[in-house]
């Protein structure tokens, strides 16, 4: 135990390997990660390295530094090569949790209170399935809490000034590169106010801060904008389309009431009771070892939920962001409660700690028959992994009750996130056993069986990215939304998406025979006519001749 205290760096390493770093191939690709997938293939196959494009048609919704940190991954590992094409999103995670240990150091001076919040965050539910669902998140706010970083000590440490500004400069800019002013909004902003309410800037202006602040802002403005302006005069008519389009998203789409955000706390999945309880700053001001840093840590969680509910738009992976201070603010509670609960703690405080390490013991001890229960029947490939899993968490749930029982807190909390590491090593696999969807087809050995025939591949009507992604390159649009494009050739094949169907007839059926070929469908799991079956994953294959 000691050790772990004593190397809190080599903890949060090998902790973020066993989290991040094993299975990467096994989650089929998502949406957001297609989108960044096909920009980046594109970079290389179609030298669009600075006017993106997703399906060669302009891509400039997101700014494009993930997809060139993807497409370098490509070019080193394939650029089919999904395992590579994860890894710099997993490795931003890691570096995401390191640098919250920096900055929780900065704050409390103790390695071991500063590991637990690094630990939290690296742990936290949608800090792990955002790696997977939307890879520009990660680099947003693993590079801006970077910047908070050097900017903290910046504000707090006459020292270093212009290192400290010209550094937290680089990353701001960095952030903004990755997904605009996103994290600048919701973890810059709410971070500035939640200083100035607690440390008041103190002393700011009295030790010749002034120039250095400048030039953070023009370094920060300068990284994050040229590429902006770049577009914008070298295909105006498509930036201000789409520019126009996301704008309005803001107030038009996936609207939610202010409320919506009121349960955040319970994205950070296995932290839920812990970082409820943080929340009760009444309750807690007085208990914790540092109170200033523990009320900057409250606001800065405030206000960024604040902030986020502002905007109409809505979705759960934008609370990312607040799962950063909220580790934080998580971990000021996790410290009191580990150094006072054999002494100090009475029953009613020690009552959510039971609950909530009691419940992952019990998690981890009745793996075995839930995982058969619902996995049985496809089980049977998978008994090396099931076997190593129902073992590994069986004695982390049976050493958490073992632990909970000494009021050993510390243990528990380390074999929680044990338990995280062996979810992800053992069990992730047996993903594998869950029931598949029959029809499932990939496109993947289409454009290879067209090329043969001397025949190109056209699609009517939008076609999901994770076929395109599948399919190997960008397939050219009959139709958009100002006209329809009728090829020249004879004889082509034409993927139409399912509501595109009539359409497609009515256009083609005048002049053109058409034949279904086959219907590609990359539904994993859910089969046709079930609730978990999406049709935007489904494209019909036509054979389309001139008559």
């Amino acid at each position: 135990m000691s050790w772990l205290k004593n190397n809190p760096v080599t903890v949060i390493g090998l902790a973020g390997i066993s989290i991040f770093l094993f299975h990467l191939h096994i989650i089929p690709v998502s949406i957001m990660e297609a989108r960044n997938f096909i920009t980046a293939r594109e970079m290389i196959t179609e030298g669009h390295w600075l006017l993106t494009t997703m399906n060669d048609l302009p891509r400039y919704q997101k700014p494009p530094l993930p997809s060139w940190i993807t497409a370098i991954f490509g070019l080193l590992f394939g650029i089919d090569n999904v395992i590579g094409l994860r890894l710099p999103a997993m490795l931003m995670a890691i570096l995401l949790a390191y640098m919250g240990y920096r900055l929780s150091f900065k704050l409390v001076y103790d390695k071991v209170h500063s590991l637990i919040n690094a630990l939290i965050l690296l742990s936290s539910f949608y800090i792990i399935a955002i790696t997977n669902e939307a890879p520009w998140d990660i680099y947003a706010h693993g590079f801006m809490l970077c910047g908070i970083y050097f900017l903290y000590g910046f504000f707090r440490s006459n020292d270093h000034k212009w290192k400290n500004s010209l550094l937290a400069g680089l990353f701001i800019g960095l952030s903004f590169m990755s997904k605009g002013p996103v994290s600048l909004y919701a973890l810059l902003l709410p971070f500035l106010l939640a200083y100035g309410f607690v440390f008041k800037y103190k002393g700011f202006g009295q030790h010749r801060k002034q120039l250095p602040l400048v030039a953070l802002i023009l370094l920060a403005t300068a990284i994050g904008l040229w590429w902006f302006v770049y577009v914008r005069l070298a295909d105006p008519d498509a930036f201000l389309a789409i520019t126009e389009k996301e704008t309005a998203n803001w107030s038009s789409y996936n609207v939610r009431p202010f409320y919506y955000y009121s349960s955040f706390f319970v994205q950070s999945g296995i932290w839920t009771v812990p970082a409820l309880l943080s929340l009760l700053y009444p309750y807690l001001k007085n208990k914790v070892s540092h109170n200033k840093e523990y009320l900057f840590s409250f606001l800065w969680t405030i206000f960024s939920v604040i902030l986020l509910s502002i905007i109409p738009e809505k979705k759960s992976r934008y609370l990312v962001p607040v799962l950063i201070p909220l580790a934080i603010n998580t971990g000021f509670y996790l410290e009191y409660v580990i150094r006072e609960f054999k002494s100090s703690m009475n029953l009613k405080e020690k009552i959510p700690v039971y609950f909530h390490f009691g419940l992952l013991g019990l998690v981890g001890i009745s793996f075995p028959l839930v995982a058969y229960f619902i996995l049985k029947d496809g089980i049977g490939p998978f008994w090396g992994y099931y076997i190593a899993s129902s073992l590994g968490l069986t004695i982390i749930g049976t050493l958490l009750f073992l632990k909970l029982k000494k009021q050993q807190i510390f243990g528990c909390f380390l074999l929680s996130i044990a338990m995280i590491a062996a979810i992800k090593i053992l069990a992730l696999p047996l993903l594998g056993a869950v029931e598949k969807n029959s029809e499932f087809k990939s496109i993947s050995n289409l454009k290879s069986s067209v090329a043969k025939k001397g025949l190109e591949v056209y699609s009517f009507g939008e076609i999901a990215p994770e076929l395109i992604w599948d399919y190997g390159s960008y397939i050219p649009t009959l139709k958009n939304k100002e006209d329809i494009n009728i090829p020249e050739e004879k004889m082509f094949y034409v993927l139409v998406f399912p509501v595109e169907e009539n359409e497609f007839k009515r256009i083609f059926e005048p002049k053109y025979t058409y034949n279904l070929k086959t219907v590609y469908d990359l539904n994993h799991h859910a089969k046709p006519g079930t609730k978990g079956h999406k049709n935007r994953l489904t494209s019909n294959l036509y054979i389309v001749q001139k008559r």
